[in-house]
């Protein structure tokens, strides 16, 4: 298993989208109860699109777990994670630089993790937030944060069972409910 970034490729960036982002989204859709994806557009070309922009962000990071590689074929194959091995997980983070009137450290985001169910328990996940880990060490941050749907149960027994601790608790209304 390696754990890759993910190039700014269209092909990378779209068999990213296929094999890990949407099935993620999927599963995360049937057991969230507030998180729907869009039914009037084409999900894949929408999110290739916005995933190659944020990937040109210098504070923005994806890392792809990759198994099953075949090194001959990777080793004369320039489009790297296009084709190459099985794609098992994936980690998105994001440095949140501190502004200058807050005394608190800069931290690193994780705004998504995700492992495809034959990889679960495997120590997947924990490589994952390790490797965010010491992109957060690497760049000066003192802390990992991440936001969790507070009905993602298996979510929460893992981000516990790693170390993190409840930092805040967000709520929110719908306007039409005021």
């Amino acid at each position: 298993m390696e754990i890759r970034p993910l190039p700014a490729d269209e092909a990378a960036v779209r068999r990213y989208v296929e094999e890990l982002w949407l099935p993620y989204h999927r599963e995360l859709e049937a057991t969230v109860e507030t998180h729907d994806l869009a039914e009037d557009v084409d999900l894949v070309a929408e999110e290739v699109s916005f995933r190659r922009e944020r990937l040109e962000d210098e504070d923005y990071r994806l890392w792809v777990a990759v198994d099953e590689i075949d090194r001959d074929a990777a080793a004369s194959d320039d489009v790297g994670l296009a084709r190459d091995g099985t794609l098992a997980g994936f980690v998105g983070t994001e440095i949140d630089a501190a502004p200058s009137v807050f005394d608190r450290p800069d931290r690193l985001v994780i705004g998504d993790i995700f492992v495809r169910e034959p990889y679960r328990g495997t120590g997947l996940a924990r490589d994952l937030i390790d490797r965010a880990a010491a992109r957060a060490r690497d760049g000066g941050c003192a802390e990992l944060a991440l936001e969790v749907g507070a009905d993602n149960e298996r979510a929460l027994a893992f981000y516990e069972k790693v170390g993190f601790e409840p930092f805040r608790h967000r709520m929110r209304i719908d306007l039409g409910d005021l």
